[in-house]
């Protein structure tokens, strides 16, 4: 069975870049130190700064393995390329919800990136699927656990 693909943008490629590398780097020398001393404090068995210490290399080992899958498998959209014509992965858009009438603004972005808190939705999420294709001025229709949220595209832009 082939990998999927992990879409990202140029920046999110960048971000788990810099976070690879500061793993690899700094983090493992430190955790690597934390363990140092606490071997020296003696019996390994009750040592729960020793024990802590071996979680968080686990985990840090853990967070590279998963960087470097993302990565392997990462497809990189060009911003620049992005058409504006139609909503896709790269694009900003900001929409109105029909009912509530508020408005959104969100960056439409791969899974490994999505951060709702950030503004990112993926375009696999319920949201990002529906957007994907929709043009200016558009009313798409978005089913939810609380039912079918209308949103017009009021914008679609370029992201910096």
């Amino acid at each position: 069975m082939a990998e999927k693909k992990n879409i990202l943008t140029y920046a999110g490629l960048r971000q788990l870049e810099e976070e690879l590398q500061d793993l690899k780097v700094n983090r493992r020398r430190q955790v690597a130190q934390k363990i140092k001393e606490a071997r020296e404090q003696g019996d390994l068995s009750e040592n729960a700064e020793y024990d802590a210490a071996k979680d968080e290399q686990r985990d840090i080992e853990a967070r590279i393995e998963e960087i470097d899958k993302i990565l392997k498998n990462a497809e990189v959209v060009v911003e620049e390329d992005v058409d504006v014509d139609a909503i896709n992965i790269g694009c900003s858009v900001k929409i109105m919800d029909m009912e509530e009438e508020e408005i959104w603004e969100y960056k439409i972005v791969g899974s490994t990136e999505a951060n709702s808190l950030k503004g990112k939705i993926s375009n696999e999420s319920p949201v990002g699927k529906a957007l994907i294709g929709a043009k200016l001025g558009q009313v798409i229709e978005v089913e939810t656990q609380a039912g079918t949220i209308q949103y017009k595209v009021l914008e679609i832009q370029k992201t910096n």
